[in-house]
């Protein structure tokens, strides 16, 4: 797993998106404090699948935008760059192979949160990528 998460940041490093959040993006959680915009990257499964001659892995991975701007315009830009860059991209995986990495679902949320001025409507996006890989 460490190999994949290893090419999914140098994959984002430097990119539009990495850009545009200025370089806060965080494995698992994002540390307390953290300054919005931010995106937080889970590994949500992953499950090996043999045939008789090969070794996959198929891992859901999520990639969570947050924002605490009005409106739809930041976490839809977080969103958009994300896509363009991820959807059907290609990896250097170190010991394993890329077959496929799709975008498979998007699902969007609101909450009310305590931020240092007052109250804000905090827009999480997650969306899910498929990311099936050959061991062989």
């Amino acid at each position: 797993m460490q190999a994949l998460l290893t090419a999914l940041y140098t994959k984002l490093s430097g990119s539009d998106l990495s850009n545009y959040v200025g370089g806060r993006i965080f494995t698992d959680e994002a540390p307390d404090g953290t300054d919005f915009p931010y995106v937080v990257i889970r590994i949500i499964s992953s499950v090996p699948d043999k045939t008789f001659t090969e070794v996959y892995e198929d891992t859901l991975l999520q990639l969570s935008y947050f924002s605490t701007s009005a409106g739809l315009a930041e976490v839809s830009t977080m969103q958009g760059y994300g896509k363009a860059l991820l959807d059907e991209c290609s990896l250097s995986i170190t010991g394993s192979t890329l077959v496929w990495m799709r975008r498979v679902n998007l699902v969007t949320m609101t909450d009310s949160i305590t931020v240092g001025t007052g109250q804000a409507i905090l827009r999480h996006w997650a969306e899910d990528y498929e990311i099936k890989t050959s061991l062989n």
